[in-house]
């Protein structure tokens, strides 16, 4: 009786410990005054970004019975996503979080109500294509959030890094709820899962914008406490990005030499110049070789393959008449996933990159193909727990393998090409899979599915060589807890 009672109480010590350094730094950054309203807030917020797409397809093909539409419809909202977001980022830095974000959600509700309304009366399609764009009009709350962040802790860099890591936990805890949420209410109402979503981003909202303490200073406030008008600040700020450019591509030409064996002092003095004079007159150094390309084109497989799987799956769900429990199926493949971003960033990897990359590659792509064969929709939802755990890890190192393709200076320029690319191949892909769907069924989009999984994975070692001579070195993933 002692023994197991001492064994029961060693695991519980264990899982409390476990607990401690994957959860404690994040208790410790939420017990911040404040901290834990704006960040719960923006995750709140953020519903549109997994909910809108699935109930726009539940909704367009029950009531139009017509899975092209649904994926037309879900591309351009994609698209209009990828294009909308970063300008808003800009007005939010110019004017400010609440100046830009207040009128950017009255102009989603008002479409969202447009757009329900078009949908349950079934109005000409053509309606429909000119609502969705302005589904687009969602705040960046999850850039707002870590610019928060970054004031708060300014100085601080251990735990900067680990409130980034935070705000993709809950990013990934977003999608968790989110998908499967939508994906349930849709099928009960599209009417529902859209008031439901407008619910959220209110809620969100008030708890993120009501929030003042944290908030950063615009350009328009920084300038107008320097007594300057934003134009100047504005110029002011960019010489000093200019003389900063010269000064990082100096440093990076130099330690580009040492790497390359150059010794000679002349040769690094005539290179460094000439890296100067090409910084000062606005030249840059191509970026592309292979392992970009090859990144970018695979990000762009995993956002198509990614998006006809879940039109797929809510294909093939509604033909066995389980549509039901799409919310479960996706939930599985949500919670897998947040698993493995949280185990996976909680330990420091010794292994290199390029095999981590590679390997969390193949298990998501070769596993979501698959789903070709299943016949039952709990296979399909297994799979799904399986390789999810690779899932989140696939984007860590997809975004670690940045750090070693681009110089540091261009280092946003190579993560928004990431981005770009994922948002265009998921418009491709559900416009693609709802295409196959109508002719086919969810069979048809299946096979969409597997080519473009195992054309993403193919593509991928078109770059092998450079990923895997920039990255044999182990570059510890690492999260302080």
């Amino acid at each position: 009786m002692s023994n197991n009672l001492s064994n029961s109480n060693t695991i519980m010590a264990g899982i409390k410990e476990v607990g401690h350094k994957v959860f404690g730094g994040y208790a410790e950054l939420l017990r911040i005054p404040h901290t834990a309203r704006y960040s719960i807030g923006s995750v709140i917020a953020c519903m549109p970004f997994p909910m809108v797409g699935m109930t726009i397809t539940i909704s367009v093909q029950h009531y139009y019975g017509n899975y092209s539409l649904a994926g037309m419809l879900t591309a351009i909202q994609a698209i209009a996503l990828a294009v909308a977001t970063p300008l808003l980022g800009k007005l939010t830095d110019k004017f400010g979080q609440r100046q830009v974000s207040i009128p950017t959600i009255l102009v989603w509700i008002v479409a969202a109500v447009a757009l329900t309304t078009s949908i349950t009366n079934r109005a000409p399609e053509w309606v429909l294509y000119c609502l969705t764009p302005f589904l687009a009009a969602i705040p960046p709350w999850g850039a707002m959030s870590r610019a928060r962040w970054t004031k708060i802790l300014k100085g601080d860099q251990e735990r900067t890094n680990r409130a980034l890591s935070l705000c993709g936990v809950l990013d990934e805890c977003m999608w968790v709820i989110g998908n499967p949420l939508a994906s349930t209410l849709a099928v009960i109402s599209g009417l529902l899962a859209f008031s439901f979503t407008g619910m959220c981003v209110v809620v969100g909202a008030l708890m993120f914008l009501t929030e003042l303490t944290t908030e950063p200073p615009s350009q328009t406030q920084l300038a107008r406490a320097e007594g300057i008008s934003r134009k100047e600040y504005r110029e002011r700020e960019a010489a000093r990005a200019e003389a900063l450019k010269v000064e990082t591509a100096a440093e990076e030409t130099r330690r580009r030499l040492e790497r390359e064996g150059v010794t000679d002092e002349a040769t690094i003095n005539a290179a460094i110049e000439q890296a100067v004079a090409d910084a000062r007159s606005g030249k840059k150094a191509s970026i592309w070789g292979p392992g970009l390309i090859a990144v970018c084109v695979t990000w762009f497989g995993l956002g198509a393959f990614q998006s006809a799987t879940g039109i797929s799956i809510i294909a093939f769900a509604t033909e066995s008449n389980m549509k039901q429990y799409t919310g479960f199926v996706f939930a599985c493949f949500s919670i897998s996933s947040l698993m493995g971003a949280l185990v996976y960033g909680a330990k420091n990897w010794s292994i290199a990159l390029w095999k981590r990359f590679y390997f969390c590659l193949a298990v998501v792509n070769i596993g979501i193909s698959t789903f070709l064969f299943a016949k039952h929709l709990w296979v399909i939802m297994i799979i799904y727990l399986i390789i999810g755990v690779c899932q989140a890890p696939t984007w860590i190192n997809g975004n670690q393998l940045m750090l070693h393709l681009v110089p540091p200076s261009r280092l946003t320029e190579g993560m928004a090409w990431m981005g770009a690319m994922n948002s265009i191949g998921s418009s491709a892909g559900s416009a693609i899979a709802g295409q196959f769907i109508d002719r086919m069924g969810s069979h048809g989009g299946f096979i969409v599915v597997t080519a473009l999984a195992l054309t993403s994975l193919a593509i991928a070692l078109f770059g092998f060589k450079q990923i895997k001579d920039s990255t044999e070195q182990p570059m510890l993933t690492t999260v302080s807890v």
